[in-house]
């Protein structure tokens, strides 16, 4: 029931009723990556290709999508990753969240966050003004 009343009410909580619809109705599961996300392809989009589309584990968060499953859904790549013709490139990283604004988050010397202290200003820039 709750499940049914935060896709009811929300549009950030996995899927919503309509996706849900729409991914009984033409929804093909491709696979699933290893953060729990679901991949889906059906139906025919406005430029003729295959609709494909990601049903999140939990909150819906684009940056959650791993580098091989990122360049299938956006037709980079027509292998999805569980096929056994998908090869992940040499440089490719292990996927990792964006995690901007969670404690995690990059902070640099300075930030008002940290207990470290700003760099001091050395005096070798010159700043612009007009008409110099």
């Amino acid at each position: 029931m709750k499940t049914f009343l935060t896709q009811f009410f929300t549009w950030w909580n996995s899927q919503t009723l309509g996706t849900r619809f729409h991914t009984w109705r033409h929804g093909r599961k491709v696979g699933q990556d290893e953060a729990g996300n679901a991949y889906y392809e059906g139906g025919i989009d406005s430029e003729g290709r295959t609709r494909r589309w990601v049903i999140y584990r939990d909150y819906s968060e684009a940056s959650k999508i791993p580098p091989g499953w990122h360049g299938w859904i956006h037709h980079r790549v027509d292998v999805a990753p569980p096929s056994d013709d998908y090869r992940p490139r040499e440089w490719q990283k292990p996927h990792q969240a964006n995690l901007t604004g969670s404690p995690a988050a990059y902070r640099p010397k300075g930030s008002v966050l940290t207990n470290q202290h700003r760099p001091q200003v050395t005096g070798d820039y010159d700043a612009w003004t007009p008409g110099s």
